[in-house]
């Protein structure tokens, strides 16, 4: 996996999907050979076709960008239905418009906090430590019912599991840490109710929905997946920094905002090489390319969201494009359940950032920016910027 800066598109990806729609690749970790499906049409159709089964890779040693393979019990992303089916139900209130809606007044609360203390200690500052690291991390917190004292200890454990340069065992150390803290807090939330992601799950577990080890791998993976906000908007961030026409649109044209966050969805790398994979479970053809039962296949949901077939000028930035059919968030059963979510706070923060901060830009050269090492999910350590 290349460590690329800024926001280069992976040129491996590049020269695979040249290659044709169906490629062989091997990647650095795991035994043997996958195929990665990069066209859109292709991406959607494996992605909801039930014969390609995540909970197959469990026990199997793919070919893999990560060292570690440490799925929990109950881990939602290596389930199929139905139990993937049930395990989303326990959480699906907190992620309906109306349970997202819910947090929208705290959540704009505790930003406009962190920018209020950007403005009144002045510039410089780093945007991604004062703003872009602290907002989603309290907002998932927020979501889960996790104390503002134990924020920090979720961060690191975080930052440790997402990280393929730290090595198995201090990411798997994390992973039990983090598993160990939510088993607690499940059990002291027993029978209290609350509408937080951890009432639910403790309800979910005490109504005999779920088992106590699902609800832990639950917790788990809806914590994970509420900072890659910090490293996606950090992507975000950096391109209306470096793109100036950007900001003026966004600035001068207020309207075009919701639709610029979803083309900036599509548009940024959001990870480095692939995610997670599936195993055929019979004999299939995609794109024209015979898979066999066993094989092991990835999609690219970078590449999909490049398809020259699906998006005119892919390659451009068009602030105003409609329709946009990105599969930034996933598609089919595993669709990224807190979309909704991460919608709300990449609007909250444009919204902060262009209309709080005007004038705002990178307070050091663009070369002199460092992007995270051996990240699995792309971002800048940190945007220095004056106002």
């Amino acid at each position: 996996m290349r460590d690329l800066t800024g926001v280069e598109f992976d040129p491996d990806l590049a020269a695979l999907m040249r290659e044709g729609p169906v490629s062989r690749i091997r990647l650095p970790n795991g035994e043997g050979w996958a195929w990665l499906v990069s066209r859109h049409e292709d991406v959607r159709t494996v992605t909801n076709d039930p014969r390609f089964s995540r909970r197959a890779v469990v026990g199997s040693d793919v070919t893999r960008l990560a060292p570690h393979f440490i799925p929990v019990d109950g881990a939602v992303g290596f389930e199929d239905p139905p139990d993937h089916t049930r395990l989303r139900r326990a959480v699906a209130p907190a992620f309906t418009t109306r349970g997202v809606e819910r947090l929208r007044g705290r959540a704009r609360a505790m930003l406009d906090e962190l920018v209020d203390g950007v403005l009144r200690d002045g510039p410089p500052a780093d945007l991604v430590a004062r703003v872009l690291a602290p907002f989603p991390l309290a907002v998932v917190c927020e979501l889960m019912g996790v104390p503002a004292a134990d924020r920090p200890a979720m961060h690191e454990w975080t930052s440790l599991i997402l990280s393929s340069a730290e090595g198995a065992e201090r990411s798997e150390r994390a992973r039990n840490a983090m598993c160990g803290y939510f088993a607690r807090l499940l059990a002291e939330r027993h029978g209290t109710g609350g509408e937080d992601m951890v009432a639910l799950l403790s309800a979910a577990v005490a109504d005999g929905e779920i088992t106590g080890a699902e609800a832990v791998g639950l917790a788990l993976l809806v914590q994970i997946g509420g900072e890659a906000v910090t490293n996606n908007t950090g992507n975000m961030a950096y391109l209306l920094l470096t793109r100036p026409e950007l900001m003026d649109r966004l600035r001068g044209d207020p309207g075009v905002r919701a639709t610029a966050v979803d083309e900036l969805l599509r548009w940024i790398p959001h990870r480095n090489g692939v995610g997670l994979c599936r195993i055929a479970t019979e004999d299939l053809t995609v794109g024209g390319q015979e898979i066999r039962r066993g094989e092991a296949v990835y999609v690219s949901y970078l590449a999909a969201n490049r398809d020259p077939e699906v998006f005119a000028d892919p390659d451009g930035i068009v602030l105003d494009r409609s329709p946009n059919p990105h599969v930034a968030f996933g598609y089919g059963p595993h669709y990224c359940v807190g979309a909704l979510l991460a919608r709300l706070e990449t609007e909250l923060l444009f919204s902060a950032l262009v209309d709080r901060l005007p004038g705002m830009r990178l307070a050091v050269p663009e070369e002199e920016l460092r992007w995270r090492p051996g990240a699995l999910i792309r971002g800048p350590e940190g945007l220095p910027v004056v106002w």
